[in-house]
């Protein structure tokens, strides 16, 4: 009997799951911190930042092929040993609890910024606390349906941004390669971040279903992310001059704020309270995956107590810990550079291992 099919996903679930991880924050930063770096060439990194997010996930799918029925730390124990599994639960629990804990404090201070001014923190993240634990609490299975929801729900967005390009100067995005290659190499660095969140595969491969469709699958949430920045990259780019756009900490949401309807006054307010769905996304499976790591030393299946503490431990962190931009920003540098590793390089390393591990047994058995 599998181990994980109690709480199996579908295909489209496993898909909406990595695409929800991966949006997160950098919706409504990327634009800027592109701009920054490589003006408007800035998509030209995006593709860039595909391609190797496509590459690795590969490679997290071909290792974990090796053990289907188990996560990355079964894989571990199988190979390396009962140590190196445990090992790699608790840097993955930290990993995804920083993770999550760095986005829903973001969030906290996004709606602070744009909608409840004078609300305090610790109320703010109480009330995305409560719904977080009620969601999580069900399981990858529930989160499986709460992403492929909140996609559904906010599939009509995009096509809101096209009615700023009545206004929109496509001059603005040539010429191609403006300053040289250099600024859009630079630029790869926060692209890398942006499709964070495919590493997940390795403790979601177990609950797929349909596991000979997994490598396809994490394509086409890379390539969904993919278009999903570019549609919002690019429309900032064209709506914004190259020097304006760099003064908008999230010009994704100013450009909204360009567009009038006789029914409604303030539109990026609507926008922004789906845009906290998106991002609800992201920390609500990096919450669940970070107690499941813990969880998988103990050998306890019921992850609700220890998610229990968890969520208190989120909430009264801030009596010790006052948030703001610039030190959510040093938190997701830190999440950044370590994801970077555990996303980009680490799976080349095990499937290395892996591939020799396997050809020196088949070769003992053979001699």
């Amino acid at each position: 009997m599998k181990k994980y099919a109690f709480n199996d996903i579908t295909l489209m679930q496993y898909i909406f799951l990595i695409a929800g991880i991966q949006l997160g924050v950098g919706l409504l930063q990327l634009p800027r911190e592109l701009a920054e770096l490589a003006g408007t060439d800035g998509w030209i990194a995006l593709l860039i930042g595909f391609a190797l997010a496509t590459c690795s996930s590969l490679t997290i799918v071909a290792v974990m092929k090796r053990h289907p029925d188990g996560t990355l730390f079964d894989l571990l124990k199988r190979y390396v040993g009962k140590w190196a599994g445990r090992a790699a639960a608790v840097v993955t629990a930290m990993y995804f609890a920083f993770f999550s804990y760095s986005i829903i404090l973001r969030a906290v201070l996004f709606v602070r910024s744009w909608i409840l001014p004078k609300t305090p923190n610790f109320v703010m993240l109480v009330l995305l606390a409560i719904p977080s634990y009620l969601l999580a609490r069900g399981g990858i299975r529930i989160l499986g349906r709460y992403a492929e929801l909140v996609f559904y729900i906010t599939l009509w967005m995009p096509f809101f941004y096209l009615l700023s390009l009545r206004e929109s100067n496509w001059l603005y995005m040539l010429p191609l390669f403006k300053e040289g290659l250099q600024p859009i190499l630079f630029a790869v660095k926060p692209t890398l971040f942006a499709f964070l969140g495919f590493e997940a595969a390795f403790l979601l491969y177990p609950f797929l279903k349909s596991k000979q469709y997994a490598s396809q699958g994490i394509i086409v949430a890379n390539a969904l992310t993919l278009l999903v920045y570019l549609h919002v990259t690019v429309t900032c780019n064209v709506f914004y001059s190259p020097d304006t756009i760099t003064h908008f900490n999230e010009p994704s949401v100013n450009v909204l704020k360009t567009m009038e309807f006789r029914f409604i006054e303030r539109l990026e307010i609507v926008f922004l309270s789906f845009f906290i769905m998106i991002i609800s996304t992201t920390w609500l499976p990096g919450i669940y995956l970070s107690v499941f790591s813990i969880n998988w030393i103990f050998g306890k299946a019921d992850h609700r107590k220890l998610l229990q503490w968890f969520m208190l431990l989120l909430v009264a962190s801030l009596l010790f810990v006052k948030p703001t931009f610039n030190k959510t920003d040093q938190w997701i540098e830190i999440v950044s550079l370590t994801g970077i590793f555990f996303g980009y390089l680490f799976p080349y390393l095990l499937w290395l291992y892996v591939w020799l591990h396997d050809r020196l047994r088949w070769r003992r058995r053979g001699a």
